[in-house]
């Protein structure tokens, strides 16, 4: 289905050029200023052999220097003229390329910022990364640098051609023979090159994502020593962009072998009728011959520009198929227009929100799936309550939490948040009241005050204090080479994994939220560093709406309400005790847990 929907953007006109306007709209005072500062600099070029032509029919062919200061006047001039020309509009070029690519990049990632998870979940990394960066850095150049060689070069090629048949129109149609030429081979290897072009940029993601897996895996690939495998499977993809690569180089070769015979037999016919046609003027056939030799640089370059024209429109195509993504997950016309979106927020519209949550009649399955994970399922979640979820390992545990979190939408029924329908307010209303810690924690690059400030950017230094007391890491904070100012690395990594577990805790804790989610926050942690963040937890849910995912059963007793979950479906819920007493799946469950646990305090005894 992808491939037929490929196929048929091949055949869209001006190469994709159409769907960059809304980025070259704000250039387009620059643009302008470009290309009549590029058509003048090309004037200057037309004229030049013009210049040659008088100076030997004159100078040379009348045997007089009676106009030579006016000659040399008019020629500095023009020459001058044609400098400042071509520095306005290369300077202009530059100046669009880096700032079409600004652009580009920031559409793209803020858009990457409102697509739901499924979208990164079928996307690698390396294939999304290649479209923000290596796809907007050919699309920058070929709307700065493409256009201003095609304004330069095809202007000298039509004026060369109107000069050339008001001087002699017998010389000039030989001359232009060489245009159609041009046309009929293009027609004959675009969809080749457009398809060679295609599978190398396809390749060049896949190699991304290798080396991304490669460096941000490498801990992994040691300690499992798979080093050979890792790079095997790179090898293989790099043998295979090159034998794609050489593919379409031999193909490009040979459009460019064929265009070049093509010119240069076209340049032989006018210098062979030529010497008859203009024999009696030297100066005409000299500037005939000035423009048919400069008219091969336009030649070759419309060679070259239509291979990269047709490569960067793959570029384009992939590009744009990013940002024409929709969410699974968006707001209405109307919800935006009163509440806002994610980068232009009314929060004075926005409602205090208490915390009551309500499953109603809610159905649901994955976008990619086909079977219902949830079937009319019916559950109020007071404000205030603790409601744990409890299952095994990809039980689908946390199917009720995304929900909440309008991660997905209900593909049937309503989640109700303080008895409204969540899809009548904005996505980032709900998400501003969620405080949500991962199972594996993640720290941005720069520091722990910075990291803790994303939950409250506008968090005194007591109220960071005291979320890193609730957590008891204050004292592991301080002990830091410069404190809360101290770097953590690259996704925290110069930090362990249960200092980044309470870091993530305390900011959470610091946007103070009035829903809280847990997802196994203490599943991969030491038994301290549990016991602080479950102390913590104990702490910090009085007066929330608390949803804890939990492997560990022990950490759920007191919970108001527990959910038990098994192959993607609610199978149990009541109070821990009620579970018990029922001698069900949950029974089984934490029995086998608990001798588990039992068993391994007597082997460590």
């Amino acid at each position: 289905m992808e491939e037929k929907k490929e196929e048929k953007q091949v055949s869209l006109p001006f190469f994709g050029i159409p769907r960059l306007i809304p980025f070259m709209k704000k250039y387009r005072k620059m643009l302008t200023v470009m290309v009549i500062c590029g058509l003048a600099g090309t004037g200057v070029d037309i004229a030049m052999p013009l210049l040659q032509r008088y100076a030997l029919n004159h100078f040379i062919g009348d045997h007089t220097l009676d106009t030579l200061p006016v000659y040399i006047a008019i020629y500095a001039a023009i020459v001058i003229f044609g400098a400042i020309c071509n520095y306005i509009s290369c300077s202009g070029a530059m100046t669009v390329e880096v700032s079409v690519n600004r652009d580009l990049r920031n559409a793209a990632f803020n858009h990457l910022q409102t697509l739901s998870f499924s979208y990164f979940n079928q996307n690698s990394v390396g294939y999304i990364h290649s479209r923000v960066m290596s796809d907007t850095s050919r699309i920058g150049g070929l709307v700065s640098w493409t256009l201003m060689d095609s304004v330069w070069h095809l202007s000298y090629l039509a004026g060369s051609v109107v000069v050339m048949l008001l001087v002699n129109a017998k010389l000039a149609l030989l001359v232009i023979t060489i245009l159609p030429l041009i046309v009929i081979l293009f027609s004959v290897f675009q969809k080749g090159l457009i398809r060679a072009n295609r599978q190398i940029r396809e390749l060049n993601s896949r190699i991304t994502g290798d080396f991304n897996e490669g460096i941000t895996g490498a801990k992994t690939i040691k300690t499992l020593v798979i080093e050979k495998k890792m790079a095997g499977d790179f090898m293989k993809d790099t043998h295979e962009i090159r034998q794609k690569s050489i593919r379409a180089a031999r193909l490009r070769g040979l459009f460019s072998a064929t265009m070049n015979l093509a010119s240069s037999a076209a340049l032989a016919i006018v210098l062979w009728r030529g010497g008859y046609i203009a024999e009696s003027e030297v100066g005409t056939f000299s500037m005939f011959m000035s423009y048919a030799q400069g008219m091969m640089e336009p030649v070759r370059w419309i060679i070259d520009a239509i291979s990269d024209v047709i490569t960067t429109q793959v570029n384009i195509e992939r590009l744009t198929r990013l940002l024409g993504t929709k969410s699974d997950v968006t707001d209405t016309p109307e919800v935006i227009e009163k509440y806002g979106d994610s980068f232009d927020p009314k929060k004075e519209n926005w409602e205090p929100i208490s915390g009551d949550i309500e499953f109603e009649d809610v159905s649901f399955r994955y976008p990619d799936g086909d079977e219902y994970v949830l079937e009319h399922f019916n559950l109020k979640i007071p404000f205030g309550s603790n409601i744990a979820i409890v299952g095994e390992t990809g039980a689908g545990k946390s199917t009720l939490v995304n929900l909440v979190c309008r991660f997905f939408e209900p593909t049937e029924g309503r989640v109700l948040i303080d008895g409204r329908d969540a899809r009548e307010r904005s996505q980032l209303w709900l998400h501003s009241a969620i405080g949500y810690v991962l199972q594996t924690p993640h720290l941005f690059s720069g520091t722990v005050r910075e990291n803790l400030l994303y939950g409250n950017p506008g968090a005194s230094q007591e109220e960071i204090d005291r979320a890193l007391e609730l957590v008891s890491t204050k004292e592991v904070v301080e002990r830091m080479d410069k404190g809360i100012d101290s770097d953590v690395g690259e996704g925290g990594d110069m930090l362990s994994t249960g200092e980044k577990q309470l870091l993530s805790f305390a900011r959470a804790i610091l946007a103070d939220p009035r829903i809280l989610v847990l997802d196994e926050a203490t599943a991969s942690v030491d038994t301290l560093t549990e016991q602080k963040i479950q102390n913590a937890i104990d702490t910090i849910i009085k007066g929330r709406t608390s949803l804890v995912i939990a492997h560990r059963l022990s950490t759920v007793k007191n919970a108001d309400l527990i959910l038990v979950v098994n192959d993607g479906k609610i199978v149990e819920q009541g109070t821990h005790k009620d579970l018990l007493n029922a001698k069900g799946y949950y029974y089984r469950l934490y029995t086998r847990q608990y001798e588990d646990e039992a068993t391994g305090s007597l082997l460590n005894a």
